[in-house]
């Protein structure tokens, strides 16, 4: 197995991809991220709104632990969550084109694309920002699921299919090359979302963005003094849900995101129907060496099984309904404990 992946029209080097965040913000941090090993790198992603800019003076960051503790940064460890605060790149379009050319040059010789990303503010400024990325890179992602749109009106969060739809429409009329549409968990159907995407034009959907979060600290305030944006390991099976739901009901390419750390997380949104996974915390502990054992694992485990193994889960998962009752009941032993049996 070579690892090549194709996703929505785009071929990549495997498929194990960096995800948009402030560690694919330069071209040193692009650069990084391609020689370690990636299939493809999402870079940062910028729209037209100054505010959205000027969010990013207020960034911060909280790793907190499975027991709760909040570890500042530079003192995160693996499993760790990250509740942050974030803004859009501060860079004038023209330079961040100039970024983008040099980081997509790079990665083009390497077989893994770098893949340009708008944060939806506006819909037609999205088009015209899209219709210039389109000129640099081979891909671009429309972020509408950005967990900061709840809190900051520089970036928006869709949850509505008309919304949705309408947005992807209009930068698909834009966009020339593959464009990928990245999906909010936090919406009551998702799947539905994704199939107004997919309808509206996109060539493959991203599942799903960070979820809302906040953490009192029980001194009177809460860790990073605001609301944020959360991802933990925790929320890997909540993203698989999405990911297998949407699989099972929808023929379009799908790109997993939020939770995945390990090699076991990757290969478990593939067994669900993504085929490509984007990692970006396990960078934030570990550096961009993470991808090279993460690619390394994937490509063990799968030998020359990587288009059977996309959906795999599905085969012998059952709705409800078509459950058979469990004997003896699952509940027992613990009710058991309560009874003194």
């Amino acid at each position: 197995m070579d690892g090549r992946t194709e996703v929505g029209g785009l071929v990549t080097a495997n498929p194990v991809w960096v995800g948009s965040s402030e560690l694919t913000m330069t071209r040193e941090g692009l650069i990084a991220c391609v020689d370690a090993g990636a299939g493809a790198v999402v870079a940062k992603s910028v729209n037209e709104s100054a505010a959205a800019r000027r969010q990013l003076d207020i960034a911060d960051y909280a790793f907190v632990s499975g027991d709760g503790r909040v570890r500042p940064a530079g003192s995160a460890r693996p499993g760790d969550g990250l509740l942050n605060r974030s803004g859009l790149a501060q860079v004038d379009l023209d330079d961040w084109l100039d970024i983008l050319a040099a980081g997509a040059g790079h990665g083009a010789a390497r077989g893994c694309p770098v893949i340009g990303s708008i944060t939806l503010a506006d819909a037609g400024a999205a088009a015209r920002i899209g219709r210039a990325m389109a000129e640099v890179v081979p891909a671009v992602e429309l972020n509408i699921g950005a967990p900061h749109g709840r809190e900051a009106s520089a970036v928006r969060q869709l949850t509505e299919v008309d919304a949705v739809h309408d947005a992807v429409r209009t930068v698909r009329a834009a966009v020339d090359v593959p464009l990928f549409v990245k999906l909010p968990g936090q919406a009551s159907d998702v799947v539905a979302l994704a199939r107004a995407a997919r309808s509206a034009g996109a060539d493959a959907v991203g599942l799903v963005g960070r979820y809302p979060g906040f953490l009192p600290d029980l001194e009177g305030g809460a860790a990073l003094g605001s609301w944020g944006a959360w991802s933990s390991p925790g929320c890997l099976p909540m993203s698989l849900y999405w990911v297998g739901k949407t699989y099972a009901a929808l023929d379009v390419p799908l790109i997993g995101t939020n939770g995945a750390r390990t090699v076991t997380d990757v290969l478990r949104f593939l067994a669900a129907g993504a085929r490509a996974v984007e990692v970006v915390t396990a960078l934030w502990i570990g550096g961009p060496a993470v991808l090279t054992g993460l690619v390394a694992g994937v490509r063990a485990y799968l030998g020359g099984g990587a288009e059977e193994f996309v959906g795999s889960a599905l085969a012998r998962t059952r709705s409800y309904a078509d459950v058979p009752p469990v004997r003896p009941p699952a509940w027992l032993p613990y009710t058991a404990r309560w009874s003194g049996r």
